[in-house]
């Protein structure tokens, strides 16, 4: 099984509900890591924000991240740009992917790429 589990949410809203969503998105890439599945997590649009906060030890889902930290395949340039994470995900060692070209943007990571490539995907 291939899952690619896609996060969007974004930390900066302060609710509860974006924490809630992050956490399940690393909750299922540990369980499918745990059972052998192919299992990619990527971080788009708002998303893009996350890397810098799951990163802090004091924040309640490190240890988590840390867990599937392996499995991060990277995050949209062009949305880290537009939403001002470009320097802290690179400062996290994260991959910005732009294998997307289109105008008027730095480079998009490619969600279609999964489909395609048969990936069943979950978007937090």
């Amino acid at each position: 099984m291939k899952t690619a589990i896609i996060v969007m949410s974004d930390p900066k809203n302060g609710s509860e509900e974006a924490l809630g969503r992050v956490f399940n998105a690393l909750a299922l890439a540990a369980e499918c890591k745990q059972k052998g599945d192919e299992v990619a997590v990527v971080f788009n649009g708002a998303g893009t924000r996350w890397p810098a906060e799951l990163t802090k030890l004091s924040h309640p889902a490190n240890g988590l991240y840390n867990s599937v930290r392996d499995i991060v395949q990277g995050a949209s340039c062009g949305c880290a740009d537009v939403f001002g994470a470009k320097s802290s995900v690179e400062a996290c060692g994260i991959p910005l992917k732009k294998d997307h070209a289109l105008a008027g943007t730095s480079g998009l990571l490619s969600l279609r790429r999964y489909i395609a490539e048969g990936w069943q995907t979950v978007v937090f």
